[in-house]
């Protein structure tokens, strides 16, 4: 941590302060469980501003940034965050919101979920990603690699996994990684570095070899449902999951984590999270040229189809109906009336030539808007 904040202190500072926002709040989750009054007094004192906690019984705790306590109801939320399954975190600041508002809502409210609970699992760690990048490289040698691994505080004898996150223009992707691993609580080591224009996530579980998928989806549902200032913070994040390979091949597990990425679709709840295991075969299309892809037929209708007004919906219901594989479920996921998907349904048959009642037409749409979607960069 701390050589990653001097390498960030001399690139961005805004950058540097928001790691050490993370640091802050990982130094707390620690030793486990987090005490309510140290959580509020703390973050008042980080945010320099009033800070609350309300817990699921109802209690209140608020502190003053000087460390004092302060009684009653808050006058003025300039932010706050509801926790799950009941109270809520908030900042109590004069005027604008401070520009790492957001972030420090949201580290309280990890703070308070799972530190309340005790935490039986280690915090996910920002890493230098000079280190990151040595063990994802399949050039340097392995000792080499090995080294790098213990010095990111990893055993070079367990699996691991590679997860890539991305997320929207302009965010840094490794913070936004950090926060989400955050909220899964991995029975795993985790340690997140900022690569390239993506994030790189190394998952080393204590016991077992299972996916993170499942947590990850289950993470981003959550954030789903927590309006931040500013908007949604889950937004434009997708992520790809690698296979699990000894630390030695982590270069291909990174590899496969940037294929799934390609699959993971911005704004579909049951597509944000692609995990390569469960993709199977499906891998293959990206090895297939962008160029190629968008010469096939079906490819090039639903090209031609997503230019067209309504387009974009027209693909969505095919999305959704392919993956329910119900008019009525379709429907549900993308929250119109059934008469609505269906007439939508019957205009991308009509572009495709295809009935997609019929079970061999289906798998060739299928098919068609997985390459589309890969063709486009989506």
């Amino acid at each position: 941590m701390k050589g990653l904040l001097l390498r960030l202190s001399s690139l961005d500072a805004d950058a540097a302060a928001a790691m050490r926002v993370i640091a802050h709040f990982q130094a707390l989750l620690s030793d486990g469980a987090v005490d309510p009054v140290v959580l509020v007094r703390s973050t008042a004192g980080l945010a320099q501003c009033p800070a609350g906690l309300e817990l699921a019984d109802g209690r209140r705790v608020r502190f003053a940034s000087d460390g004092v306590a302060l009684p009653g109801v808050p006058g003025h939320v300039s932010g706050s965050v509801d926790l799950r399954p009941a109270g809520r975190v908030w900042l109590e600041r004069d005027g604008a919101e401070g520009p790492f508002d957001a972030l420090l809502l949201e580290w309280m409210a990890i703070a308070a979920m799972v530190g309340g609970r005790g935490r039986s699992v280690p915090s996910p760690q920002a890493a230098d990603p000079a280190l990151v990048e040595l063990v994802l490289s399949e050039r340097e040698a392995i000792a080499d690699r090995t080294r790098a691994l213990r010095l990111l505080g990893l055993h070079p004898g367990l699996p691991l996994r590679v997860v890539a996150v991305s997320g929207d223009a302009g965010a840094d992707p490794g913070m936004e990684a950090v926060m989400l691993l955050a909220r899964c609580e991995l029975p795993a080591a985790v340690r997140v570095a900022t690569v390239g224009s993506l994030a790189a996530g190394l998952v080393q579980p204590h016991d077992g070899t299972d996916s993170p998928a499942g947590p990850l989806r289950e993470a981003m549902t959550e954030r789903r449902h927590e309006r931040l200032p500013g908007g949604e913070r889950s937004r434009g994040l997708r992520l790809g999951v690698g296979g699990s390979v000894a630390p030695a091949q982590a270069g291909a597990s990174w590899a496969q984590a940037r294929i799934a990425l390609r699959f993971a679709v911005t704004g579909v709840p049951e597509e944000e999270v692609a995990d390569h295991d469960a993709l199977g075969p499906l891998a293959l299309l990206a090895e297939v040229p962008a160029a190629r892809l968008r010469s096939e037929p079906g490819v090039r209708a639903l090209a031609e189809l997503s230019g067209q007004d309504g387009g974009a919906l027209s693909l969505a219901a095919l999305a959704a109906f392919c993956r329910t594989g119900s008019l009525r479920q379709a429907a549900a996921a993308l929250h119109l009336h059934h008469s609505s998907v269906a007439a939508r349904l019957s205009g991308v048959e009509t572009a495709l030539g295809w009935r997609l009642r019929d079970p061999n037409d289906r798998l060739r749409a299928q098919l068609a808007l997985y390459a589309w979607r890969l063709s486009t960069g989506e």
